[in-house]
């Protein structure tokens, strides 16, 4: 799991984490922030695998030809951003239910 965290980005996960444990401290005390810090999680995640593919292609366009098991590969890693985003975002949706 940790070496998600660390392909994923250190940065962007970082703050989707902070987003995570916001969502937890915002359950039992401010429940109307929620989906707010769930929004911003998903966003997060979805800015940090923009940057990841933004990367990804631009390296591909300095290389030339690259084959499609690392492009699939460089996808991948770009996408991990945006699942943590997702799970925060459906945690807080969960928790705004509950509340």
């Amino acid at each position: 799991m940790i070496n998600l965290f660390y392909e994923g980005g250190v940065l962007f996960m970082s703050v989707i984490s902070f987003f995570l444990i916001m969502t937890g401290v915002s359950f039992y005390t401010h429940s109307d922030k929620l989906k707010t810090y769930g929004n911003l999680g998903l966003g997060s995640g979805i800015l940090g695998s923009f940057i990841g593919l933004y990367s990804a292609f631009e390296f591909i366009q300095k290389v030339g030809d690259v084959s499609p098991s690392i492009l699939a590969g460089g996808i991948r890693v770009a996408l991990i951003c945006t699942l943590y985003g997702l799970l925060v975002y459906l945690v807080s949706r969960v928790l705004y239910l509950f509340r």
